[in-house]
């Protein structure tokens, strides 16, 4: 049974705006958001409501994340739909959308209603999953229903689940279709090259620090420069999963309104808050694909999220089990647990005046609804999906073993502390994380998604 809440006394941050404020939650639902009236107390008996004040703390909508992969099925002894979302829900990720890399991999329609089915069951945070592509089963990616899921996955280099696409004719089809690509962009070819460079330097032994330079920063820009020509002729709704270099923001439009984009971009968490510098004390725990590059593709990534070149924040959350992740380098993962620290770690940076919450609201709150066109989510507005998180700006985190969700039990932040911390995730209008635990009851719901191109939600 759903609980009614007002949340009362909040510093609301909703779309460019931040002002005191109450929000009623009425059967999951937002009912009303009132700036300076106040609901009378025979209202509040009537209908039940509890009350939670939230006096000092900051009330924004829930995260949605673009990109996550939670590991089931077939890959469960590094996560899985229960404890990757309980994760999330504990780091103010009320909704997401998961890949199809997974074993066997989402590929079929079938495959993926299955999914849904798993999500239905496991689920604490609202579910999406997309559709992969692979060179032979454009039959599928014709039954796609944009109203059902966010997107199509195409993977351009090949990573965990090696689902590459690479013949130049099926690419041309794909792109044809009236559909959103999401594409991973590193250019196979380059990348082999490279590789073969540096086993013949070190054979087996290739630092963790010679990343960047076999995923370098020409492999990403040739192919998302190639991706967004093809998009460009054909017509395509594109969106580039985590980009990483400078070359890449330059390719991207600041000029046009996110709702009438065809191109869009997303970066990630790890790229913003690390740089190539950072292999030499984490080695292992910073292989990522893409990889995380220079300074100067660092600060270009900040400006191009500043300047609104960029579009989305998200996590590419993909926990490994720790002993997976000390191998060797041909043998180590690339991958590693985001969601839970993702927002944490950027409202860390707005409270070191070094992010604007407005950055933070617009581009993992806002902009991941509008791009993907997420019906009533994202934002807070009446009549909207109560999905919110209070954010206590007094408090810290530290990031330890003992309290990390996601099974694979580590994390890139392990030792650091934050300022700031989660005290409540609110899901469908219920306490999903009251600020120490997850809630045993699950209230995720299937996200729906508008059958539009473009235009505004």
């Amino acid at each position: 049974m759903k609980t009614n809440y007002i949340i009362e006394n909040a510093e609301i941050v909703n779309e460019n705006k931040c002002f005191i404020g109450n929000v009623l939650l009425i059967d999951g639902m937002i009912h009303d958001i009132l700036q300076h009236e106040e609901v009378s107390k025979t209202f509040l008996k009537e209908n039940k409501i509890q009350r939670i004040n939230a006096l000092g703390k900051i009330l924004i909508p829930g995260v949605i994340d673009d990109q996550v992969h939670f590991r089931e099925p077939g890959l469960t002894q590094k996560g899985d739909m229960q404890s990757e979302s309980r994760a999330a829900v504990a780091g103010g990720v009320t909704s997401f959308m998961e890949m199809p890399n997974t074993i066997p991999q989402t590929t079929t329609i079938d495959l993926l209603e299955e999914k849904y089915q798993l999500a239905a069951e496991k689920s604490y945070a609202n579910y999406s999953f997309y559709l992969g592509a692979t060179n032979d089963n454009m039959e599928e990616l014709r039954k796609f229903d944009p109203r059902k899921y966010p997107g199509i996955k195409v993977f351009l280099g090949s990573s965990t689940g090696n689902m590459l696409v690479n013949q130049e004719a099926i690419l041309e089809q794909i792109f044809s279709l009236p559909f959103l690509i999401a594409i991973h962009s590193e250019d196979e070819e380059i990348i082999q090259r490279n590789l073969a460079l540096y086993r013949e330097k070190y054979g087996e032994n290739v630092p963790f620090w010679c990343h960047p330079l076999i995923r370098s920063a020409e492999a990403c820009t040739v192919s998302t420069a190639r991706a967004i020509d093809l998009a460009t002729r054909l017509n395509t709704r594109l969106h580039v999963l985590h980009i990483s270099t400078d070359d890449e923001v330059k390719l991207f439009s600041k000029k046009v309104p996110l709702a009438k984009k065809m191109i869009t971009s997303e970066v990630c968490v790890q790229h913003l808050r690390f740089t190539d510098a950072d292999y030499q004390r984490l080695g292992t725990k910073l292989k990522w694909n893409p990889a995380i590059k220079s300074s100067e593709d660092n600060l270009s990534l900040l400006n191009g999220v500043q300047s609104k070149t960029i579009d989305i924040i998200a996590s590419d959350h993909a926990p490994h089990r720790w002993e997976e992740k000390q191998q060797s380098y041909f043998k180590a993962p690339s991958g590693g647990p985001m969601v839970q620290h993702g927002l944490l770690s950027m409202v860390d940076w707005y409270l070191r005046n070094k992010f604007s919450i407005y950055d933070i609201v617009n581009l993992m709150c806002h902009n991941p609804a509008v791009c993907f066109k997420v019906k009533k989510r994202g934002f807070i507005r009446k009549n909207y999906h109560a999905d919110l998180v209070l954010l206590d700006t007094e408090g810290k985190t530290k990031v330890d073993k003992s309290s990390i969700l996601s099974k694979c039990g580590w994390s890139v932040f392990e030792g650091q502390t934050f300022n700031g911390k989660i005290a409540t995730t609110f899901v469908n209008g219920q306490i999903a994380y009251n600020g120490k635990r997850v809630s045993e009851e699950r209230w995720g719901e299937r996200l729906e998604f508008t059958n539009k191109l473009n235009g505004s939600l």
